[in-house]
């Protein structure tokens, strides 16, 4: 295995799906994003988003938990040469849209792409990794897209 393969550079990987119910929708709203259309039905369908959806805050959130569980499962195991790489904090990520509100019940799927990887002169051992973040509803549609940045001790 490589250190491409690895870290899954050029795939995309399928991490799991949530469905974003009314209480779980309202209870990360009151602690973190405390908008009318997060908070109550019919403030919500009075607003420009026509119903209850989930902060963007939260459909992040929620795709980072199922980064991390995709990335601690079986499946990531290092079959190359050398000690197992180990992934550290993240520097940053751009380009965050909010392409598509997510409305209460709404089933959203996760994916990561691995885009690349480069080892930083500042500190040997290390790589950073950027991947492309992406979750798609029902139909398809797109909800949220973003590049994260990841550093990686790969030496």
């Amino acid at each position: 295995m490589t250190l491409d393969e690895f870290l899954g550079i050029g795939k995309t990987v399928q991490l799991g799906s949530h469905t974003f119910r009314p209480d779980e929708i309202k209870a990360f709203a009151a602690k973190y994003d405390p908008q009318p259309f997060h908070l109550d039905e019919e403030a919500a369908k009075k607003s420009v988003l026509g119903g209850l959806c989930a902060s963007g805050w939260h459909t992040a959130a929620m795709w980072m938990k199922y980064n991390l569980s995709q990335i601690t499962s079986a499946d990531t195991r290092w079959t190359g040469t050398g000690p197992t790489p180990e992934f550290g904090p993240s520097p940053g990520l751009k380009n965050l849209k909010w392409l598509k509100p997510v409305y209460s019940g709404e089933t959203i799927n996760f994916t990561r792409t691995g885009i690349g990887h480069r080892p930083l002169a500042s500190r040997p051992g290390w790589h950073l990794l950027t991947i492309l973040a992406e979750a798609f509803d029902s139909t398809g549609a797109k909800v949220i897209e973003f590049e994260n940045s990841v550093l990686v001790k790969a030496g």
